[in-house]
């Protein structure tokens, strides 16, 4: 529609003060889908305007995301690269008598400007000469004043409407080393002054961002009409994501780190793209989340579990199968030779013979899964007990029968005499049992530990409460009912098991389809001793899509 015909140039403008998470992949999609769809090129921008909070750190990891996803972005600029030239801008609306140094405190100037019902009032410092407002900025910018005396403002209408045209703040004082102009400025602009300039110095044509800037479009294009740029770029919201227990708010994933409630930002719990990396999520999972979820002007609320629907999709296709037992009882093959090994055939992909196969390791004892057998079986129950036949996964038919319990009436043992006629894929194999489970040798295996992700935030009845924050002035943010008492003490559970051989050569990031228990990615805190595998989701949901 209304971009046809024109060369459409957005821009994605993250502020390195955090990690990416799955809230901003919606915005970072709509900007570079947006650009690719119409033949343009989309830039990323760091928008560095607040220098309390941002890191080199966060810069690397953001450009390591958008990668990962992969996007491109045509250029790489920082708003702070802009500071000369936007401060420049300044000295002209105040030679021009559109701006004004004020020396009411925060306060003042939040009670001065009114309400929604209320029109605000003049401040007195408002109608200062041009020589005066520029003899102040300038001494401002050389440090002559404390953080917070004065600021310089917009002289726009007081009266105004929106709020946000009611003599915005454009500089504020700031004494702190900035990551990468260092100590060169001490008077910073305000988001809502350096965005529209940055945009129109870059020649972005379409400035796209989430609902909550609508009510900042007027100043926006005041911004950009009043330093007469003659390419002017447009602002365009759509409405940002929320996904059920999940917290996407950055000042809340900010103190899930620094309080310790998770292990860092790419921990598997987390929204953050690091953290869905390492959990196991695909790339192209993501993508097709974010597809589905689509664009439109109405905020709603996301089920997580289409989320993971995604992922398991993209898995159920790609992941290649091994065997894993995850809380293991021994069973001991009593007519089986002590000391043989035999091989035996696992395909890699039971629909992609191209994917190959892999041998496992059988031995006289193995590990099976606690579950999978029962002494007091119900009728429907097709795994293994007393008596009862199962078939071992591309090995023999095997049967119970005895085994041992502890005191406290545990199974610890169970001993089974193998039908050596029966191999799978043998000639003699067309016998048929009800039941086949997975195993893994207990003299040939590797250790892993096994941990098992649930969602970090409980109940969602107060999602409302916790709101989106406004990224362009965290300090008036008002503090949200405390989010930790949401926290699932259960969005982790440790467990120790033994996957077969083959896995010893998986890669940390590495994915798999564990046998009948779900998805699992190796982690990174693997060592030579003990492999770590991450489930990244269960292997069936009841959830569908709508």
């Amino acid at each position: 529609g209304q971009f046809e015909g024109m060369q459409v140039h957005p821009r994605f403008p993250p502020e390195p003060n955090g990690y990416l998470h799955i809230g901003h992949v919606k915005a970072l999609s709509v900007d570079f889908l947006t650009a690719e769809r119409f033949g343009g090129v989309c830039n990323l921008r760091f928008d560095d305007t607040n220098p309390t909070k941002e890191k080199e750190e966060f810069v690397e990891a953001i450009k390591d995301d958008i990668h990962w996803l992969g996007f491109n972005y045509a250029n790489v600029y920082y708003a702070s690269e802009q500071y000369d030239q936007i401060y420049e801008f300044a000295l002209d609306l105040i030679r021009r008598g559109l701006a004004y140094v004020d020396d009411l405190s925060k306060e003042e100037i939040r009670e001065y400007r009114g309400t929604l019902t209320q029109p605000g009032k003049n401040s007195p410092y408002r109608d200062r000469t041009p020589e005066e407002n520029m003899d102040l900025f300038l001494r401002m910018k050389n440090g002559e004043f404390p953080e917070g005396s004065r600021v310089l403002r917009a002289k726009i209408d007081m009266a105004s409407p929106n709020i946000n045209m009611r003599d915005p703040t454009i500089y504020r004082i700031k004494y702190c080393t900035h990551h990468r102009t260092g100590d060169k400025w001490c008077i910073y602009p305000m988001y809502d002054f350096a965005h529209p300039i940055g945009d129109a110095l870059e020649g972005v044509t379409h400035s796209l961002c989430s609902l909550e800037y609508e009510i900042h479009r007027p100043l926006y294009d005041w911004v950009v009409n009043v330093c007469n740029f003659k390419e002017k770029p447009r602002q365009i919201e759509f409405a940002r994501l929320n996904l059920t227990n999940t917290v996407m708010s950055k000042r809340f994933l900010r103190r899930l780190v620094e309080e310790g409630y998770v292990s860092g930002w790419d921990d598997p719990r987390m929204p953050t793209l690091a953290g869905m990396r390492r959990r196991g999520y695909t790339s192209a999972a993501v993508r097709d989340f974010i597809d589905r979820v689509g664009v439109s002007k109405a905020d709603s609320v996301v089920d997580v579990r289409l989320l993971e629907y995604c992922v398991r999709n993209d898995l159920n296709e790609t992941a290649p199968r091994a065997m894993a037992v995850l809380d293991p009882v021994k069973v001991v093959l009593t007519n089986y030779e002590a000391g043989k090994v035999e091989d035996c055939v696992i395909e890699n992909h039971p629909k992609k013979p191209e994917m190959g196969t892999h041998t496992v390791p059988l031995t006289r004892e193995i590990y099976i899964e606690r579950e999978d057998f029962m002494v007091d079986a119900p009728k429907k129950f097709f795994r293994l007990k007393p008596d009862g036949e199962v078939r071992l996964k591309g090995a023999y038919i095997i049967k119970c029968e005895r085994y041992d319990v502890d005191e406290a009436g545990n199974v610890t043992c169970i001993y089974c005499s193998v039908d050596f006629t029966s191999k799978s894929g043998s000639e003699g194999a067309d016998r048929k049992v009800k039941g086949t489970i997975h195993w893994v040798s207990a003299e040939r295996n590797i250790p892993f530990e096994g941990r098992l992700y649930d969602v970090l935030m409980r109940n969602d009845d107060e999602q409302a409460e916790i709101a989106p924050e406004e990224e362009t002035d965290e300090e008036s943010a008002a503090p949200a009912k405390d989010f930790t008492a949401r926290l699932n003490p259960d969005s982790l559970k440790t467990i120790r098991g033994f996957a077969e051989p083959w896995l010893a050569e998986a890669k940390v990031g590495d994915d798999f389809q564990f046998l009948r228990m779900g998805y699992f990615c190796k982690d990174k805190d693997s060592t030579a001793d003990m492999a770590v595998f991450n489930r990244v989701v269960p292997l069936k949901d009841s959830y569908k899509p709508e």
